[in-house]
């Protein structure tokens, strides 16, 4: 017996071994850095399918130039990034270059570039030996059209558009402006959705942060503007709608925007949000000429038809689906009202948001009230979670419309105005820009003029030789 338990014990000590080397050579505390760094970049938003296995890719992306796969980021092997040394991890998270050829720029790099060594090295650590293998592809694959397919073409786009460096080693540390602005610009890639794009679908930088669309979501303009931006908000707004999705008073996220608080900023320290406060607010000022006053300030609902609002409304599944009511005031009260309130005030705790005083309602463009409408509202928070049904499959174009429509009216900017065909384009995902409409057809002349410029050549070459004969 004693023998056995000898015996026993040298296995235990032996089984320790390993977790007790990791702590000896800093390999935990490594992992527990690049765990957080990981969080402030969000990748698990889009390297995680819903519902699948952490990192295990297969979130289908939504660019303007089509749906683009993330692929499998897990320390597998076969189908992940397991057999990656340091240097290809680094040159594919900075440069948007893996050792199966380029990226797209879906994937951050422009931002990531920014990446300190420091954090590069934590980051490689946590992903090889702090996350589990998914051995398994993603079942779809990015596949888009001509000549989009052609990865190599990114090449030439890099040299223009990803020439960052990393960030000084002193911006990464915590606190104040400074750590904000690492953690806005390069970890959690802010401008990636809220700076538009320019013809070559690179930032605009003259309209940094200024605000954008994506997917059919438009992502908010969040500079220090106090009225186009968020200059007006208090700092604890600002936290709070990093922190939760929502500021009272002021916005509620959806989209992409409640991804990224799911995923990455509900899990940031305070003192990282604070600092990413402090640097938005020094940000430089975008102002759009279009808009007067702040979004949030629409804060007193418009008298309304009570008599329709009073009246009785069939609330089945049936009666909501095969429906046939374009009245605005009608849907609301069908589908909106036991939420948000007849008088869109929400409910107390404000947990239904109210529809005044809410730059969704309130701000320069419809889009994203639209878009809730159609897609709904799924966000987790250190609170619980927070739901909006989705009514693109009970309500048609029309109906969307007009209760677009009446929440405007009536709760918020009424010079905007919604159409059928207004969300039709943004069921698709909204404009498609210069390049993804024409990208094609430039390729077809451009190979049509090569193709010229050749047969010329061969022409005079011919001539020449028959000149000299």
């Amino acid at each position: 017996m004693t023998r056995s338990l000898i015996a026993g014990l040298g296995l235990l000590t032996l089984a320790a071994i390993p977790h007790f080397a990791m702590a000896q050579d800093g390999t935990d505390d490594l992992i527990k850095k690049g765990a957080y760094i990981a969080r402030a970049a969000d990748c698990m938003a889009c390297h995680t399918n819903p519902g699948g296995k952490d990192y295990g890719g297969g979130y289908v992306i939504s660019s303007p130039l089509g749906d683009i796969i993330a692929s499998n980021i897990s320390p597998s092997k076969t189908y992940g990034i397991g057999n990656w040394s340091e240097g290809q991890f680094a040159k594919a998270v900075r440069e948007g270059v893996a050792p199966e050829g380029n990226l797209y720029p879906a994937m951050p790099y422009t931002a990531y570039s920014g990446i300190s060594d420091a954090d590069i090295h934590a980051l490689y650590v946590y992903f090889m030996k702090g996350t589990k293998p998914v051995d398994e592809a993603p079942v779809k694959k990015t596949n888009l059209p001509f000549p989009f397919s052609q990865r190599w073409l990114m090449a030439g786009w890099n040299v223009l558009y990803a020439s960052g460096k990393p960030m000084p080693a002193a911006t990464t540390q915590e606190g104040g402006a400074k750590r904000g602005e690492y953690l806005v610009n390069v970890l959690a890639h802010c401008s990636t959705c809220h700076t538009p794009r320019n013809i070559a679908m690179s930032e605009d930088q003259s309209r940094f942060l200024g605000g954008a669309d994506l997917g059919g979501w438009h992502a908010p303009n969040i500079t220090s503007d106090p009225v186009s931006g968020i200059g007006g908000w208090s700092v604890e707004d600002i936290k709070s709608y990093l922190r939760d999705g929502s500021a009272h008073g002021k916005s509620q996220a959806a989209g992409g925007m409640a991804e990224a608080v799911e995923h990455s900023l509900r899990h940031l320290t305070d003192s990282d949000l604070s600092s990413i406060v402090e640097y938005l607010r020094t940000v430089k000022p975008v102002r759009d000429p279009n808009q007067k006053v702040p979004g949030f300030s629409f804060s007193t609902p418009k008298p309304a038809d009570i008599a329709k609002l009073d009246a009785p409304i069939d609330r089945s599944p049936d009666a909501m689906t095969l429906g046939t009511s374009t009245n605005g005031a009608e849907l609301y009260t069908g589908a909106c009202a036991s939420c948000h309130q007849l008088n869109g005030q929400g409910t107390h705790d404000q947990f239904y948001p109210s529809l005044t005083s809410n730059t969704i309602v309130g701000g320069p463009t419809s889009q994203n009230l639209v878009m809730a409408i159609l897609k709904g509202v799924d966000r987790a928070t250190n609170n619980g979670t927070v739901a909006m049904p989705a009514f693109e499959g009970q309500l048609n174009n029309e109906q969307v419309a007009a209760v677009a429509n009446y929440v405007l009216s009536r709760f918020g900017n009424d010079a905007l105005h919604v159409s059928a065909s207004d969300v039709e384009l943004l069921k698709r995902g909204g404009p498609k820009p210069f390049i993804a409409r024409y990208a094609h057809s430039m390729s077809v002349a451009g190979i049509a003029a090569a193709g010229l410029f050749v047969l010329i050549i061969i022409f005079l070459l011919a001539r020449r030789k028959v000149a000299t004969r």
